[in-house]
């Protein structure tokens, strides 16, 4: 880690109005450097390996890729590239997803710019800052106990709309998070059920009487 220069970072929003706003934010700071910006999920990941930032600053909610798969694919791309969680968003599959998915660090959109500041400095330095409510999120997931099967209550409730018929897409939307999150928590339901297929975890489910 070069001391002597700037932090690069880039921002990743589908919002103009939020990306003018950020890149303003590290004007105001000698030791970070605005290398460049992405409009979405799919545009982060190449404007990353272009640009090579130092950090990354990541919405979650955004219409192509959703930030936890574009984070995914940026941490396969480019493991050095520190990815911080920056949305208005506290629910528990966002935080979840976007942490598994590989960012270092998960703040509110309402943090301070000085907040903001020594979390870009901490990220490069490999060191994570999360939000109060990001952080009760997983100390909820240490400490909630597996319901039936080994299910968690969220898993027990996507495994009942799989039983239902409906899709990964559908249960995201059903459900107000991310497509990557679900895809997240179906792949845990089968591992969990020691299913091969999504048809086999309802079988299972309906065998079993998880569900209703």
């Amino acid at each position: 880690m070069d001391a002597d220069r700037a932090i690069k970072v880039m921002i990743v929003d589908d919002h103009a109005v939020v990306r003018s706003g950020l890149s303003a934010f590290l004007l105001a700071f000698d030791d970070l450097e605005h290398v460049g910006d992405a409009t979405g999920g799919a545009d982060a990941v190449g404007k990353c390996i272009a640009l090579r930032p130092d950090v990354v600053l990541m919405d979650l909610v955004m219409p192509d890729v959703d930030g936890a798969e574009a984070t995914r694919r940026i941490k396969e791309a480019c493991p050095k590239v520190q990815v911080i969680a920056l949305t208005s968003y506290k629910e528990d599959d966002l935080v979840q997803g976007a942490l598994k998915a590989g960012a270092l660090s998960y703040l509110l959109k309402n943090v301070s710019a000085d907040e903001l500041a020594g979390a870009i400095r901490a990220a490069y330095a490999g060191r994570s800052t999360l939000a109060p409510e990001a952080a009760e999120v997983l100390i909820k997931a240490a400490t909630e106990s597996p319901e039936e099967g080994g299910l968690t209550r969220r898993e027990l409730e996507i495994l009942e709309l799989m039983v239902s018929g409906s899709s990964n897409p559908d249960i995201a939307e059903k459900l107000f998070v991310s497509r990557s999150t679900i895809k997240f928590h179906v792949s845990n339901i089968l591992m969990k059920l020691g299913a091969a297929t999504r048809t086999e975890a309802v079988a299972i489910a309906l065998q079993r009487k998880l569900v209703q």
